[in-house]
């Protein structure tokens, strides 16, 4: 029987890395989880029956550069780092077509003890995890940034109406209902921002105005205006891709107990849960 090779790439995942960034008595601290992977000349490695690693850079390596390229390029912007990171393995080694580098952050926030910032004490409070994707080539690095689990939910000024209905529909329409999901986002980057720190403060604050302030015939409505409003925001992304999916707030029948529930008590639930994605780019 022949056979061969479609398609192939290995790396290192879960290479973890905290860095205390310094500016006097003040600290900040970044912490990342670093995922590398490389594709390129490596087929021998996979077919040759014997093994041949004579092209294989060895994942142990790769972790290793992660630490030291941590101590050398990484400070409070994630994108310019990865970029780095990236770029090394493709410049370093000839038989690396893609290298690709994926990061997670942990978000470390500043104490406030007596009204006043602490300078080196943090908490972990927030749900949402900053990512970073750097993928190198000899064309160039390819950049995106974005978060995953946000939790977000608004009370009132979302509703759900005019959809087809048969007869496995039991689903009632409603002009008031809880909106409530976990984004994801992912915003790709065309440009350079001055500060990528702060263009991506005013993307996360472009995104969640219309989330806030306009009504939400359905999720899809609120997901491309989202969008817009990123898009808007910052001219140096191109395109941005949302994902929602529904944290259903299911409202709790209390007519056995003689009370009328008036969208005031629920279960909260997201299995199973719907599902909805949108990708806005400049036309």
């Amino acid at each position: 029987m022949k056979t061969k090779l479609v398609d192939h790439r290995y790396g290192k995942s879960r290479v973890r890395v905290m860095k205390i960034l310094r500016d006097g008595a003040t600290h900040t601290i970044k912490e990342l989880d670093v995922a590398v992977a490389l594709s390129g000349d490596f087929e021998t490695s996979y077919t040759v029956p014997e093994g041949d690693n004579s092209r294989v850079v060895a994942t142990d390596t790769m972790k290793n550069t992660v630490n030291v390229l941590a101590h050398q390029h990484l400070g409070v912007e994630t994108e310019r780092f990865a970029a780095v990171l990236a770029r090394h393995f493709v410049t370093q080694y000839p038989q690396v077509q893609t290298a690709t580098v994926e990061t997670g952050e942990r978000v470390w926030d500043r104490l406030t003890i007596a009204g006043e910032p602490h300078p080196h004490s943090f908490a972990n409070a927030q749900s949402a995890r900053p990512t970073v994707r750097a993928v190198a080539t000899a064309a160039g690095v390819a950049l995106e940034s974005g978060l995953t689990d946000l939790l977000i939910l608004k009370s009132t000024a979302s509703g759900f109406e005019g959809y087809p209905r048969c007869e496995f529909t039991t689903l009632p329409e409603t002009k008031d209902r809880i909106f409530a999901t976990s984004l994801t986002a992912t915003w790709t980057w065309s440009g350079e921002p001055a500060d990528y720190n702060i263009a991506n403060t005013a993307i996360l604050a472009a995104l969640l105005a219309p989330f806030a302030e306009n009504y939400s015939p359905s999720v899809q409505t609120t997901l491309f205006q989202m969008g817009e409003a990123a898009l808007a925001a910052c001219p140096e992304i191109a395109r941005i891709h949302l994902a929602a999916p529904n944290k259903h707030c299911l409202l709790i029948n209390l007519a056995p107990f003689g009370l009328e529930n008036h969208n005031e008590v629920f279960v909260p639930t997201d299995e199973p849960h719907g599902q909805i994605e949108a990708t806005i780019a400049r036309a």
